[in-house]
């Protein structure tokens, strides 16, 4: 049976989208990589473009709200922002919770220049933090 993983922010359109992205091409087959929200608000299109600039396509992705279900059986749930981590139901204490505290890449302003820059330097971390841990969890 996989090891279940889930990436959590609050409306599952950027930085959980970008977690799951990596994680999916980094963990392989051994582990079920999935995001949601505590709200829905759409696969940010600037966040695919981030991501297509990586090398990873997600545009395919939807943007979901938290599955109970799913969440009960995870081995691993990373929360990518206060609001998820204050939102997200309790766990069984078997469930190794991680908080990854992010800015949120949809809240940048300026040129567009300037907004992709914030976008591609959230991805970057993400991207480093999803290599950490697969590395511990490996």
């Amino acid at each position: 049976m996989s090891k279940k993983i889930y990436f959590l922010c609050t409306g599952n359109s950027c930085r959980s989208q970008m977690a799951e992205g990596f994680a999916k091409d980094i963990f392989g087959e051994d582990w079920m990589v999935r995001s949601a929200g505590v709200e829905m608000h759409g696969l940010n299109p600037r966040a695919v473009s981030s991501m297509k600039l990586a090398g990873i396509d997600i545009s395919q992705q939807t943007s979901t709200l938290i599955d109970q279900d799913y969440l009960m059986s995870c081995d691993v749930v990373v929360t990518l922002c206060g609001d998820a981590k204050d939102k997200c139901p309790m766990t069984p204490p078997e469930v190794k919770r991680i908080h990854w505290p992010l800015p949120d890449p949809a809240q940048a302003t300026g040129s567009e220049t300037e907004i992709m820059e914030v976008f591609n330097q959230v991805r970057d971390t993400i991207k480093s933090n999803v290599d950490q841990l697969y590395q511990e969890l490996n």
